[in-house]
């Protein structure tokens, strides 16, 4: 502040005496004689505090106290009354005036209280700039930490990129079946109300739920025929070797369960825990029901896909059996076409469906011989 001062008084040797004794106290000041002068010249100028008579003809000393305060917030306003006009005064400092000085004027008390009116601005001022500078840098933090989640989002999505992408490679027959139930699981998920945190969890849980397949021997996982009962014990593990595995990635602990819990079934004759009804994680008694419809309306090495009405069907009948009924009433809530449409986008958006060339391995010279590695199914055993 640079101790500009505006005299607003009537009497025009007010005016005079207190400019002399403000400008001998080191203070710069103008004089007016009214408020609508001052106000058009607080317009042009850059004032730091004013000093104004309470009674004037026209504009009155509230009335332009108000309009200071209103439209020049940082300006200190100090009110000159006589002794008959106090309560008037401390009305005026109630709407928002530093101080008043009594006439006849003192000098000593009146250049104290314009130093003490003008350093309570000053730190008003100084308070408010630390609040922008603080809020700015609130902002700005908000932001690098909003930026470092988004990209710490999509590391999360990357490495479940990764992790499905090696499942796919393994399980060549199953491609593009986890994006698939993941949509549909998201799809049921939101017509049944749940939160975005149950469906951020879902949505993990659904594309990793054969993640433990990795750990599966090929001979058993690529089997073209029925397993035995000693390879289905083998194939039964995959839940939990895929819970085990997920569950050492923190940010994957939560969607563990879902893994762990994708083959059990509502009436409790599902593996690996039998677990029965809302034991079952919601999650995974959403996803047994994607599971089911992608199953039926997928290729298989062994038969065509069936249609979706097929697979409408069997789900209707494995209601309270195999899927909680809540869950089958909203998956036949929403309409039949989307699920033909999520099955399409998929198709065009999924990396692993891109045709790989592999190269026949070299003979013993180093030669590329001309036969080629080849390429294993399996037929699915009940329940893996």
């Amino acid at each position: 502040m640079n101790n500009n001062l505006l005299i607003v008084d009537d009497e025009v040797g007010v005016c005079l005496l207190l400019r002399e004794w403000l400008t001998d106290a080191g203070f710069t000041c103008q004089t007016v004689l009214s408020g609508d002068e001052a106000l058009a010249i607080l317009e042009k100028n850059e004032i730091d505090a004013i000093i104004s008579d309470l009674s004037m003809p026209g504009m009155s000393g509230l009335e332009l106290s108000a309009r200071v305060q209103q439209t020049y917030p940082h300006t200190a306003f100090l009110m000159a009354t006589g002794v008959g006009d106090i309560r008037l005064a401390i009305q005026a400092m109630k709407q928002g005036a530093d101080d008043y000085i009594m006439k006849p004027f003192q000098l000593d008390a009146v250049v104290a209280s314009v130093a003490r009116a003008l350093e309570v601005r000053r730190l008003e001022i100084e308070l408010e700039n630390y609040r922008t500078r603080l809020e700015e840098m609130v902002d700005k933090r908000t932001g690098q930490l909003q930026a470092a989640l988004e990209h710490i989002s999509q590391i999360y999505d990357e490495t479940l990129e990764a992790l499905g992408a090696a499942l796919d490679l393994k399980d060549g027959d199953t491609a593009g079946h986890a994006r698939r139930v993941t949509r549909y699981c998201l799809e049921i998920a939101k017509a049944m109300g749940c939160s975005p945190d149950e469906m951020h969890q879902l949505k993990r849980g659904a594309y990793l739920h054969d993640i433990g397949k990795i750990a599966i021997p090929d001979a058993i996982l690529l089997k073209p025929a029925k397993l035995s009962p000693e390879e289905m014990s083998v194939m039964w593990a995959h839940p939990y070797i895929g819970y085990e595995f997920v569950g050492r990635i923190s940010f994957l602990a939560e969607a563990g369960e879902i893994v762990l819990t994708h083959h059990e079934r509502f009436d409790g004759s599902g593996y690996p825990q039998r677990l029965m009804g809302d034991d079952i994680p919601l999650g995974a008694r959403i996803f047994a029901v994607a599971d089911t419809l992608d199953a039926m309306t997928s290729d298989r090495p062994y038969r065509r896909a069936l249609p979706f009405s097929a697979a409408r069907e069997e789900i209707r009948q494995q209601s309270g059996r195999q899927f909680e009924p809540r869950v089958v009433e909203t998956f036949f809530s929403l309409p039949e076409h989307i699920w033909g449409e999520i099955r399409l986008e998929v198709g065009k958006s999924n990396p692993s469906s891109r045709a790989l060339k592999i190269l026949p391995p070299p003979s013993a010279n180093g030669v590329f011989s001309a036969g080629a590695y080849p390429v294993p199914t399996r037929r699915d055993g009940p329940m893996n």
